[in-house]
C-alpha cells in the first residue's frame, strides 16, 4: 500500500480513546487483542483506507478478471483488497490501463481471514505468478515492479521484486514499521530508461507527483468526506453496502463508525494542518495537479497516462458518487482530465 507507513501512523494516534471499551484496549494494527464494537469499529474504519481506516470510497462497482482467462505461462494476478481503499484503487487502475486480467479477493476489514496467510497485514496484497508465486506489498511496490517487469526482458518478475527491499524503520510512536526507499523507481537498465523517459526530467516529474498522491493527497480524502455528519453517515452506508461485512457487524460499523469518523476526521485536519474548510485543501491540491500537467498536454505523461496520472486518479475516484466529489467537480478545473482517464481505462478494460 501507498504511504502504509504512514497511514497506519496515523491510525495509531487516533486509537486510544475512540477505540476503547470496558476492561480492553484495541490497538491500531486492528489484527491482534478481543473482538466486541472497539474491533467491529476499527475495521469498518480500515475498509476507508486499505488499513489506516481514513479514507473512504468510490460509488463503482468492480470488474471482476479472471486470471484464468490469461494464457498459459503468462502474469497470473491476485488482488487482495478493501473495495473502498485508495491504494487498492490505486493498483486497479494501473492493472486496469494496462490490460492486465486479475482476479479480486475482498477482505473483510474485522477478521482479515482472506489474508492469514501473510504476516503482511495490509491491503493491498497482490499474489503474482509468472512462473513461480510471489506476494507483493505496498501499493507503489507493486505498481513499480509491475510495471517494471512489462518493460525488461530481462529480470524475472522475483529478481524485479528483490530490487524493492522493504527497510525497517520505527515510527512516531516507537513502533517498527517497514518502509520501501526505492518504491516510486523503475527498475530499468539505460537503453530501456531512455525509451520510456526521453529526458531525465519526465521521469523525476512522474516520481515527484507519484509521491505527492501518496504523501499529500490522500490526507485530504477522509476530512473531506467525512467533513460533517450527514457526509459520514453517507460515506459509512456505500462502505457497509459494497465492503464484505456481516449484518450485525455492517450496522455497527455504520451508525457507530459515522460519528467516530466524524470527529476523528477533526483531528485529522489538525494533523495535517488543514484550513478551517477542507474543501479549500482539496480544491487546492486538484488544482495543483491539473496546473502541473499543464494545457498542451492531455495528461502528465503526454497523450497517454503515465503511473503518476493513474496514481492521482486511483485515489480521487474513491469519492464517486460522494458530496465531496461533486464539488471537486465544480469548483475545479479537475473534470477534463478526469474524464480523458475514465475514457481511456474503460477502453483498455474493453480491449482485454
Amino acid at each position: 500500500m501507498a504511504a502504509a507507513g504512514r497511514a497506519w501512523r496515523a491510525a495509531a494516534l487516533l486509537s486510544p480513546w475512540w477505540l476503547r471499551a470496558p476492561g480492553r484496549t484495541y490497538g491500531a494494527a486492528g489484527g491482534g487483542g478481543g473482538g466486541g464494537g472497539g474491533r467491529l469499529l476499527l475495521g469498518a474504519a480500515f475498509a476507508l483506507g486499505g488499513g489506516a481506516g481514513l479514507y473512504l470510497a468510490a460509488r463503482q462497482r468492480l470488474r471482476e478478471h479472471s486470471a484464468a482467462e490469461l494464457p498459459a505461462g503468462s502474469l497470473q494476478l491476485t488482488l487482495y483488497q478493501y473495495k473502498t481503499c485508495p491504494f487498492c484503487s490505486k493498483v486497479r487502475a494501473f492493472l486496469d490501463y494496462h490490460g492486465l486480467p486479475y482476479e479480486i479477493v475482498e477482505v473483510n476489514p474485522i477478521m482479515r481471514k482472506e489474508i492469514k496467510f501473510s504476516s503482511y497485514r495490509k491491503v493491498p496484497i497482490l499474489l503474482a505468478n509468472a512462473g513461480s508465486p510471489l506476494q507483493l506489498n505496498d501499493s507503489s511496490v507493486i505498481i513499480s515492479a509491475i510495471k517494471t517487469y512489462l518493460i525488461s526482458k530481462k529480470n524475472s518478475l522475483e529478481e524485479i521484486v528483490s530490487f524493492y527491499p522493504p527497510i525497517k524503520t520505527v515510527s512516531e510512536q516507537g513502533k517498527e514499521v517497514f518502509e520501501y526507499g526505492n518504491k516510486y523507481w523503475l527498475m530499468l537498465d539505460e537503453k530501456e530508461t531512455k525509451r520510456i523517459y526521453p529526458v531525465k526530467e519526465v521521469r523525476v516529474e512522474e516520481m515527484k507527483w507519484r509521491k505527492w498522491a501518496d504523501d499529500w493527497l490522500v490526507h485530504l480524502i477522509s476530512p473531506n468526506v467525512y467533513r460533517t455528519p450527514r457526509e459520514a453517515l453517507a460515506s459509512f452506508d456505500y462502505i457497509v453496502r459494497e465492503g464484505k461485512f456481516g449484518t450485525m457487524e455492517g450496522l455497527f460499523a455504520k451508525y457507530v463508525g459515522a460519528i467516530a469518523m466524524f470527529f476523528i476526521s477533526k483531528r485529522l485536519k489538525k494533523r495535517h494542518h488543514l484550513q478551517d474548510d477542507v474543501r479549500e485543501d482539496l480544491y487546492e491540491a486538484v488544482n495543483e495537479w491539473v496546473k502541473a500537467v499543464g494545457k498542451h498536454r492531455l495528461f502528465m505523461g503526454g497523450n497517454q497516462p503515465n503511473l503518476a496520472d493513474l496514481a492521482v486518479y486511483g485515489v480521487l475516484r474513491v469519492m464517486e458518487g460522494l458530496e465531496a466529489f461533486d464539488d471537486m467537480m465544480v469548483h475545479t478545473k479537475i473534470q477534463p482530465w478526469y474524464e480523458r482517464m475514465e475514457e481511456v481505462i474503460q477502453k483498455a478494460a474493453v480491449a482485454v
